[in-house]
């Protein structure tokens, strides 16, 4: 009986032992690749989640042949929002243009354990009335209709980082990273076709309650900052449910902050919950895929 204790403490410490040269030996390994080789592996990892991963600005962000693309987009994507993890600011500018409704969209706040900001531009087969618009299933922008898109992420008078590409859902998430929503600040630059559409904009925007100094005009690119939003937001139906969500995201931060403590790059971290942990890994990815409502589509055609 009394050798019980003595013996779990013997297998405590071999564990402990066992666990403590697998890591070292699993940050040598992470420590050797180079990082074009990380960010392959990543990529690797993520690509099936319509994902790519920048080790330069070490950034997560959406390829434009995302599968997300074949589900647009709906009002009640927002409204589910708050139940997985993700409490955002949104911006949905909704105008006529060619015989149809479109609609460019901004978010920004946490992603599970990401704090990150999107631009998405979707329109309807035909025009809707305003009363439609929450209801309606807008398709994502095909590719003769991208729009060129810039976004930088402010926290305070921190850039957290910026993107700028052609494309109909601009996106960018930093990982481990925990965010309020007001916090941020979205500095946005849309390149319109012509003008007529960039006018159609404008009108929404400044119907929306945004006034005609928030934003400037060179050519036919609009620029503006999205800080405070003026369209009802998906928090303020279920509060609760929003403030639960952050504390598990915050909670969710810290905890990956502290598993994979050997590193502060994102992508060397993920690495080492993938080899270490794998469990963890699967949950963070789950956690990390900030559009995860329809099931896995076709792919397009692949371009980044």
């Amino acid at each position: 009986m009394y050798y019980f204790p003595i013996i779990f403490l013997v297998f405590a410490c071999i564990f402990v032992l066992v666990n403590h040269c697998r890591a070292n030996a699993i940050r040598k390994k992470i420590c050797s690749l180079c990082c074009h080789e990380k960010e392959a592996l990543i990529n690797e990892f993520i690509e099936p989640f319509g994902f790519c991963y920048s080790c330069q600005q070490d950034l997560f962000y959406s390829r434009r042949d995302a599968w997300q693309r074949d589900f647009g987009y709906c009002t009640l994507y927002d409204q589910l929002a708050p139940h997985l993890q993700l409490v955002f600011n949104c911006e949905p500018v909704y105008f006529d243009y060619e015989g149809r409704t479109w609609l460019i969209e901004l978010w920004k706040g946490q992603y599970g354990i990401n704090t990150g900001a999107e631009i998405g531009v979707y329109h309807a087969d035909g025009l809707l009335a305003p009363e439609e618009y929450s209801s309606a299933l807008f398709q994502a922008a095909e590719d003769s209709e991208l729009l060129g898109l810039s976004m930088e992420l402010q926290k305070g008078d921190q850039s957290l980082f910026q993107r700028s590409q052609r494309h109909w859902w601009l996106t960018g998430f930093l990982m481990g990273c925990f965010s309020r929503p007001e916090d941020l600040t979205l500095n946005v630059s849309i390149t319109f076709p012509d003008c007529e559409m960039m006018d159609a904009f404008l009108q929404a925007l400044i119907d929306l309650g945004h006034s005609y100094c928030s934003y400037s005009i060179r050519c036919t690119t609009v620029i503006f900052s999205f800080c405070r939003p003026k369209s009802p937001q998906p928090c303020r139906r279920t509060p609760l449910c929003c403030r639960f969500s952050q504390w598990k995201n915050r909670w969710l931060c810290r905890l990956f902050q502290w598993i994979t403590r050997p590193f502060c790059n994102s992508g060397d971290q993920l690495l080492y919950l993938y080899y270490f942990l794998p469990f963890a890994f699967r949950r963070t990815i789950w956690i990390c895929n900030p559009k995860r409502y329809g099931k896995k589509g076709k792919h397009r055609r692949k371009s980044r």
